[in-house]
């Protein structure tokens, strides 16, 4: 029974993303003078500065060129360097022929293509830029081109497709501190170190380009590096609001956090570089919407007129679906070359691209063959070196630790609960339904296996009170997970779902568990909210929690399973209330997480930062023999 809650969580974060872009558009108004710009800038880049954190040390690129290939007017250079030490990334210099000075140069990135740097749209562009008077470095995206980070593992079939796998990293990267968006954006930068130390390359003009999720990497990059100066985004910026309300999920790394709790949105990664010049390259039939690609070309240019740098900024809407097809490469390559002060370019119809093959720089195609360490390991030496540091907290400290990294709001009164027509169970049991209203228009579902069917109405709560967290879903724990059944059984038992499982998890068949599904990008909302939003699932609990003591409950018993086992630990932790908590299918430890190559757990289970001051263990040890742990489940699920 969906009753209508399928889209609650949905609709919730939609609400609260209009009210924060409906502020930021009333700040923007309100920027009339240079000294306003100014400060809008300063603000915005404060903002953005805090979400590409924290920054590694630059350490040694050991770039070497592994082959050489001339062509007609050009030659392209295949190279290795180290973005950080064992992360090997594969690249292709495109460099013009019989130059007599050294030239200006654009660092392009790339979308999502399986082959990288080689697929024949990135090539195209590239030889549209070499052709006319650029070099051009490219450089292949972790899990993309020779950069498969999952080649050695015998068996990787969920991270086959670069989205799964870099959703993969992100979410392992969350629990140490760090994020996809920095990584792959210092990728970026470290290319840039590279493309600088070229003698063939001008450093007074210097581009960055690229499509789709190079277009993102282009966003991100360009206000946090300013020896690139000038950019040109094709087919990602929009506004985070039309993603959001077109139910869009994106890769970790189009989450970057606390970018949109700050009130920014996607323009604002131009106004603040304003008026260094840019061009926003979008397409007719892009699923990024073109209604807040407008809206974004209108307040960047409306900011650049105030700086009276009109003539520095364009947009174009190009006539195709997503891609970066041949008008938009054409609009990128004329206005880099009017900034550059280079000739107006040639037109250039279907340059002759290379086999995959020749573009690459290592042996084999795989940098991991080449000797590269893969991220999972990275990973986990760093979830060694925060186990092997941090200090212990005492149980208050934790608490706060906790209440602080799960972004929990201040729980003030009792919380409403409205009485529900009840529903009948698979097992042929009636339960009562209650819609405890947790937060705004957010409601928790509770169950209550109602003993005398003819008693409805009344949330009645006995003075020992047993409260179950499903895995997935109340209705179905209840018919068919073994300790639920045999726990109704015996006890006046109830169940919660919380937001985004059971009544109110997202209408999608059989995709829930998929990397890109709603519950996904609910999780990802909540990293550019600098939120959690496995905190407001805990916040879920503990409002029942409060409920049910403020009608009776004078000792309450969590029971959770699986992801509720999750909840029902943190929930106990953070209580005073709770007397007992039973896990079935808890989690061992977020640093088994971090050691296991790959991890079934949805992000939804993970906490940002959490390895830097605590382990699940910690929070057993604070319950103490108040914790019963029943067949714990490792990063496989299982």
């Amino acid at each position: 029974m969906k009753n209508g809650y399928a889209h609650m969580v949905q609709d919730d974060y939609v609400a609260r993303v209009r009210r924060l872009l409906a502020e930021r558009r009333a700040r923007l108004a309100g920027v009339r003078t240079l000294e306003d710009a100014r400060a809008y800038q300063a603000y915005v880049q404060r903002a953005i500065d805090a979400a590409f954190a924290p920054r590694p040390p630059r350490t040694a690129l050991n770039a070497r060129v592994t082959a050489t290939r001339q062509r007609d007017g050009y030659r392209i250079e295949n190279l290795l360097f180290e973005s950080r030490p064992g992360l090997l990334v594969s690249a292709n210099l495109y460099v013009p022929e019989g130059l007599q000075a050294s030239a200006p140069a654009v660092l392009a990135t790339c979308g999502h293509s399986d082959n990288g740097k080689a697929l024949s749209t990135y090539q195209e562009f590239c030889l549209r830029l070499v052709h006319a008077g650029f070099v051009v470095l490219i450089y292949d995206p972790l899990n993309q081109g020779e950069r498969d980070q999952y080649a050695l593992l015998e068996q990787h079939d969920c991270v086959a497709n670069c989205c799964a796998a870099h959703n993969m990293m992100g979410k392992q990267l969350e629990l140490v501190g760090e994020n996809l968006s920095m990584w792959r954006a210092w990728d970026g930068i470290r290319a840039l170190d590279y493309l600088l130390t070229r003698p063939e390359v001008d450093a007074r003009h210097v581009g960055l380009t690229g499509n789709s999720g190079g277009g993102t990497m282009t966003t991100w990059i360009w206000p946090i590096e300013r020896r690139l100066t000038m950019a040109a985004p094709s087919c990602f910026v929009t506004s985070f609001l039309n993603n959001l309300e077109n139910e869009l999920p994106a890769d970790c790394e189009q989450y970057p956090p606390g970018l949109l709790g700050a009130g920014l949105d996607m323009a604002d990664m131009f106004i603040a570089r304003a008026p260094d010049p840019a061009i926003l390259l979008g397409q007719r039939y892009d699923y990024f919407d073109r209604r807040g690609f407008a809206q974004a070309a209108e307040e960047v240019q409306r900011f650049y007129a105030l700086l009276g740098a009109s003539e520095r900024f364009a947009s174009y809407l190009g006539p195709r679906p997503h891609g970066y097809g041949r008008e938009n490469q054409e609009a990128m390559v004329a206005f880099f070359a009017r900034q550059a002060g280079l000739p107006e370019p040639e037109p250039l119809d279907d340059p002759a691209v290379e086999e995959d093959a020749a573009l690459w720089a290592t042996p084999g195609g795989q940098v991991v063959h080449a000797g590269a360490t893969p991220i999972y390991r990275l990973i986990a030496a760093r979830a060694d070196e925060l186990a092997a540091t941090r200090p212990a907290l005492a149980p208050e400290a934790l608490r706060a630790t906790l209440t602080r990294l799960l972004s929990l709001p201040a729980a003030r009164g009792i919380p409403h609960h409205r009485n529900l027509r009840p529903t009948n169970g698979a097992n042929g049991v009636t339960y009562g339904r209650y819609a405890i209203e947790t937060e705004g228009d957010i409601r928790a579902i509770l169950y209550r296996r109602m003993l005398e069917p003819s008693i409805l109405g009344a949330l009645e709560v006995p003075e020992e009170t047993h409260l179950y967290l499903p895995h997935l879903a109340s209705a179905e724990d209840l018919v068919d997970a073994p300790y639920a059944v045999a726990l109704q059984q015996e006890r006046e038992l109830y169940a919660l779902d919380v937001r985004g499982l059971g009544e109110s998890a997202p209408d999608e068949e059989g995709s829930f568990w998929q990397c890109y599904g709603m519950d996904y990008m609910h999780h990802g909302h909540g990293v550019l909210l600098d939120e959690s939003y496995l905190g407001r699932r805990v916040y879920d609990v503990l409002r029942t929690l409060d409920l049910l003591a403020a009608l009776g409950a004078r000792t309450l018993h969590l029971h959770g399973r699986g992801q509720g086992a999750l909840l029902a630990l943190y929930a106990a932790v953070l209580h005073p209330r709770v007397t007992h908590c039973t896990l079935v299918n808890a989690p061992a430890s977020y640093r088994a997480w971090c050691e296991a190559p790959l991890v079934a757990w949805p992000s939804a289970n993970f906490v940002r930062k959490g390895l830097a001051h605590f382990d699940l263990p910690d929070l057993l040890a604070v319950l103490g023999d108040r914790v019963s742990v029943i067949d714990p489940w490792g990063p496989e699920m299982a």
